[in-house]
């Protein structure tokens, strides 16, 4: 019986840049987020505002990004509002398409188109209001007791109330806890060993 042949496993690895550091440098320059919308911008830019720089772009988003995580959110509210303004003229457009078309299936085109834009523009408002004024979050305390533990949320028992409850369970005690308490008369010795007696009235404490 022939032996059966092992299976050959070749495996795929790009081709080595010559210059290893620049690759690198290069690779992370292309997957910075502040160079990737660079892009977009000088790309959409152009009908508008013609050639930009686009490391100029970047070093300005860089920027804008550091201003964020510090915790300065102006031109972000100042981006929204924009925005918002931007979804308002487009609405504003489209609803004026559509009044004057004279077939139905264009007119409920343009007027989808201008709701469409009526909504972004009410969720980018919303947006805004939400980062000038934060949600309050009320979050209910939930007592997870592991073992024998006891956790009261309610008002805390005065001084009296608590020295009433021991009273109550210093005259049960006999009750609850199943021990006897001292019925004051004196116990006769045990046969068992004759030596001791009961002891006199006098030497009680």
């Amino acid at each position: 019986m022939a032996t059966p042949k092992k299976k050959r496993i070749v495996q795929a690895a790009f081709p080595e840049p010559a210059d290893k550091e620049k690759a690198r440098a290069l690779a992370d320059l292309v997957l910075r987020p502040g160079v990737n919308a660079a892009a977009v911008v000088e790309e959409y830019g152009k009908p508008a505002f013609g050639e930009q720089d686009i490391g100029a772009l970047a070093e300005s988003l860089a920027e804008s990004i550091e201003e964020v995580r510090s915790g300065n959110m102006e031109r972000c509210e100042a981006m929204l509002l924009g925005q918002a303004h931007a979804l308002q003229a487009i609405f504003m457009s489209l609803s004026r398409r559509a009044v004057k078309q004279e077939y139905l299936k264009q007119y409920e085109t343009y007027l989808r188109l201008a709701l469409k834009a009526q909504g972004q523009c009410r969720a980018t408002l919303d947006t805004l209001a939400a980062i000038k004024n934060p949600p309050v979050v009320f979050a209910k305390q939930a007592n997870i007791a592991h073992g024998p533990q006891q956790v009261n949320n309610g008002t805390p028992p005065t001084p009296r109330a608590r020295a009433e409850n021991t009273i109550e369970q210093s005259e049960l005690l006999e009750v609850q806890n199943g021990e006897r308490l001292d019925t004051g008369t004196a116990g006769v010795a045990a046969g068992t060993d004759k030596e001791l007696a009961t002891v006199g009235k006098i030497h009680r404490p």
